[in-house]
């Protein structure tokens, strides 16, 4: 821990894991920097896996806010509740500062913190600003993003609008300094594939047979690491028996960082996490944007690394077994292509966003304010430090 005292932050996250993890990473720094962090989610993120033990996890209501307006008189019930529950937490907590990642359960807690005077910020884990930050996003002190360009975010908050990138698991972080796997004319050809609960199946229908119709010369090469939905699982491992290709398939990787490690090749969906753990290691992509997600946020995620030749982004409703095959093929026929893309990849990396992240907690409540580096300066001072570009700490830290 620096100079500062130990105080107290309370951190409010949606039930998914994309907005879960980058709140649990903070968690973990800041309560090896001495301070006292408590979470505030849904029924549902509690179940998430990977919450600290140090953590403790308050459940409120959250309220849904769908199409129906008849579900709005309930939700917004749900909202005012949980943000009586909200302040009641901070009447005895005394939070410094409320740090929300978006989802609904953040609603109710950063009323409740704007409401109460308790500063707040906010993190945006995609390229476009979600409703509930967008909500909010005139009244909070600081907005921290994961990307250089943000949709949805008004150029008026540019003055507290802070670059520190999106925090990702420290067995992925620790890989960044290991070598890309070696890739030679003669050697294995490692394809990792994942996707989340509503994006397998597309995946599980077109990666196999995709990868038939590569060229022999890779085709016999190939060795498939494939996450699947339970009910797909049979028919994928039929079609890999079929054509010939080793696969190893499951619902679930324990050892994901280990299987990252290895790959030469990731195909997958552009969610936040994901493009944040490849740009963290410096992988090469296919990306194939889930087309349902909110204002096209996938979409806008995958831009960044695809333009700086780190990935492929193929939209789903043009990715067949041919179009994968060929995307492929342009990327591991020559054996230094896949090596270039995942250099790419790599240079798109902010590796330091958890501790950018918590500096910028930091300078919010019970402490002298820090000097916080602007969007701009951050990528100078990055470029000027050799580090790979758009990446760079939010501010130095005062000693």
């Amino acid at each position: 821990m620096t100079g500062a005292s130990s105080r107290h932050y309370v951190l409010a996250a949606g039930g998914t894991g994309g907005h879960l993890l980058p709140a649990f990473a903070l968690a973990t720094e800041l309560e090896r920097r001495g301070h006292h962090v408590a979470l505030i989610t849904d029924a549902r993120g509690a179940e998430i896996p990977g919450k600290p033990d140090f953590l403790p996890a308050h459940v409120i209501p959250a309220g849904r806010f769908g199409k129906n307006p008849l579900t709005w008189i309930k939700g917004g019930k749900a909202v005012l509740e949980g943000r009586r529950m909200a302040l009641r937490l901070f009447e005895s907590f005394e939070p410094s500062a409320v740090v929300g990642f978006g989802g609904y359960p953040s609603l109710p807690a950063i009323l409740a913190a704007t409401s109460a005077g308790v500063p707040t910020i906010v993190h945006e884990q995609n390229a476009v600003l979600g409703r509930v930050n967008r909500l909010f996003a005139g009244r909070v002190q600081a907005i921290a993003t994961a990307y250089p360009e943000v949709e949805r975010l008004d150029a008026k908050h540019a003055e507290k609008t802070h670059l520190v990138g999106n925090p990702v698991r420290a067995g992925v972080l620790s890989l960044r300094d290991e070598p890309f796997p070696a890739f030679t004319e003669e050697g294995l050809l490692r394809v990792l594939v994942t996707g989340g609960s509503q994006g397998a199946r597309v995946l599980s229908e077109v990666v196999p047979d995709g990868l038939s119709m590569l060229p022999p010369a890779l085709r016999e090469r190939l060795q498939v690491t494939q996450q699947c939905r339970p009910e797909d699982l049979d028919a994928v491992r039929e079609r890999y028996r079929v054509h010939g290709i080793p696969a190893e398939l499951a619902t679930y990787f324990e050892d994901m960082a280990a299987r990252l490690a290895d790959a030469h090749l990731f195909i997958g969906r552009a969610g936040a996490s994901t493009i944040a753990e490849l740009t963290a290691v410096g992988r090469p992509a296919i990306l194939i944007p889930l087309p349902i997600a909110t204002d096209d946020h996938q979409a806008a995620n995958a831009r960044e690394l695809a333009k700086a030749g780190g990935a492929r982004m193929v939209r789903q409703e043009k990715f067949t077994g041919k179009e994968l095959a060929k995307q492929i093929k342009a990327l591991a026929e020559n054996p230094q292509g896949l090596a270039k893309a995942a250099h790419a990849a790599w240079n798109c990396g902010r590796p330091r966003a958890v501790e950018d992240l918590a500096d910028l907690v930091e300078s919010f409540g019970g402490a002298d304010m820090m000097d916080v580096i602007k969007v701009g300066g951050n990528n100078a001072r990055a470029a000027s430090q050799g580090a790979p570009a758009g990446q760079g700490a939010a501010k130095e830290r005062a000693e």
